[in-house]
């Protein structure tokens, strides 16, 4: 699209000369002068490294932000305030913009919430507030007593997203910016691309599909033992993670779009070339839980001790208890579980599968925090919660809620520079973040957009402590349930133990 819109102007400029070499009047000069300006203004455009949309649609990704600001004012006087958007609303893409560019993220005139509105949801402040720098628990070690390799990690950390569903620009940026601010990057089950290895700190998620850790035998994907531990032993590989499921389409496996599935993926991945790759819906190494604990006691071994966990999206309840009283009776378990709510969601999946499978991520977390403390694992097994989580008080409620680790997807998209066009699926991404068109992932400029992804992470972390240290407290990890609070009528608000942890 860049070349084809500057070859536009260039050619209407040209025209204009010649009109103007043969009639030298003022209106053909003034059209000459106005293709000029404009044309320069697109080649500017095209070579700037700061905005991926512009670099994309040179002069015509102006007019988006030209509106922008107009439909802003129409919203805001007769349509609709900045927290109707979705899946995020404006109000929280524009706090993880503000963040990534180091802007002001302050706001004016008070709150757009409802604040007696039911569902609102709040936590209180102490008259004797800490000292933001003196709090602590940003950090936090994973590794059971079954684990050699523990792993001190920042309680943010970039969520699954593979290269195939991102683009190699988008995987190069966030590998340099957790490296920028200690914090971990999880590859996702597309396997390890060179994209991933640019110093930052590794989660290596295997999948149903063991892209990275198998082979097909007969057309089956089969778990082998050498290529798996070839990639688990990479001092950048710091935890394993084993994906039962996500919370975009629980139960389904991941959906790699044919238009993705360019020749480098396909050899990635070791599968055919421009087919949709669809993973299966569950793993072939295990079929019950007595096997799925060999198996991850196989993993830890072969990855020489480091940490291993498990992804799941909440399904059904009893089994999900059996699986965690099998751990606790085998004495054997994993490092810890990362929780994937039903809301979650990157790339493709099917319309039923987003909308209507899955618990959402505070019902699966609760329930999977009460199994681990009923079942005496809560000190062993550390919780990742992941699912549409941005700012800071997203992150202090799931901690409060018995999380140790948040998980974040579209938030760190959204740092790149995602619009949240909603084209992920189609490879059609404008800025460059989930394609794998050469053209528009060229727009997405490494160098800029890995610091983005630090100063978020960072700005995030600290808004974290700064609410922390207004609630009293020294240290993040004394969050509690009883700390935060929901409306639940008018008149009547209770804490989320109240909610969650009372029954």
């Amino acid at each position: 699209m860049r070349n084809t819109i500057l070859s536009v102007l260039l050619l209407i400029t040209i025209l204009f000369g010649v009109l103007v070499y043969f009639i030298p009047q003022l209106g053909t000069i003034i059209l000459l002068a106005i293709s000029s300006i404009l044309t320069i203004i697109a080649i500017f455009d095209s070579l700037q490294t700061k905005h991926s949309l512009l670099r994309s649609f040179p002069l015509v990704a102006r007019l988006r932000w030209l509106f922008e600001d107009e439909r802003e004012k129409i919203q805001q006087y007769f349509i609709e305030d900045n927290l109707n958007g979705t899946p995020i609303n404006r109000e929280k893409r524009s706090l993880v913009y503000q963040r990534s560019k180091l802007q002001k993220e302050t706001i004016p005139f008070g709150t757009q919430h409802n604040v007696y509105a039911k569902g609102y949801e709040f936590v209180k402040h102490s008259l004797f507030p800490k000292d933001h720098h003196q709090v602590k628990g940003e950090k936090v070690v994973f590794g059971s007593d079954k684990c050699a390799q523990k792993y001190t990690s920042s309680i943010i950390n970039i969520s699954a997203m593979s290269f195939g569903s991102l683009s190699k620009n988008a995987i190069m940026a966030l590998n340099q910016g957790a490296k920028m601010d200690g914090f971990a990057h999880n590859t996702g089950e597309g396997g390890i691309s060179p994209y991933h290895l640019q110093g930052g700190d590794l989660i290596f998620q295997v999948g149903t599909g063991y892209f990275g850790a198998g082979k097909s035998v007969d057309g089956k994907r089969v778990f082998d033992d050498a290529i798996f531990k070839q990639n688990a032993i990479r001092p950048e590989v710091k935890m394993i993670e084993i994906k039962f499921s996500q919370g975009a389409k629980p139960g389904h496996g991941g959906i790699l779009p044919a238009k993705k599935n360019t020749p480098e993926i396909a050899a990635i991945r070791k599968v055919t070339v421009g087919i949709q790759v669809d993973s299966p819906p569950s793993h072939s190494a295990f079929s019950n839980y007595q096997e799925m604990i060999t198996f991850i006691q196989k993993v830890r071994d072969l990855s020489e001790g480091k940490p291993v966990g498990i992804k799941l999206c909440v399904g059904n309840n009893q089994e999900i208890e059996d699986m965690i009283k099998a751990f606790a009776e085998a004495n054997n378990y994993p490092d810890f579980i990362a929780v994937d709510g039903g809301e979650g969601g990157t790339g493709a999946a099917p319309l039923e599968f987003t909308n209507y499978i899955g618990t959402p991520l505070i019902e699966g977390l609760v329930f999977i925090n009460k199994l681990l403390i009923q079942y005496k694992l809560k000190e062993q097994v550390k919780i990742i919660a992941s699912g549409k989580v941005i700012d800071a008080f997203d992150i202090v409620k799931y901690l409060a809620l018995g999380a140790d680790a948040i998980g974040m997807a579209r938030s760190f998209m959204l740092s790149l520079g995602c619009i949240q066009a909603r084209e992920c699926n189609l490879d059609t991404c404008p800025v460059g973040v989930a394609t794998q068109d050469e053209d528009l992932v060229e727009a997405l400029v490494v160098e800029k957009k890995n610091v983005r992804v630090k100063n978020y992470h960072s700005k995030t972390v600290s808004a974290v402590k700064e609410m922390v240290a207004a609630m009293g407290l020294d240290s993040i990890a004394t969050l509690k349930a009883n700390q935060v609070f929901r409306r639940k009528k008018e008149n009547e608000v209770v804490s989320l133990e109240e909610v969650y942890y009372s029954k």
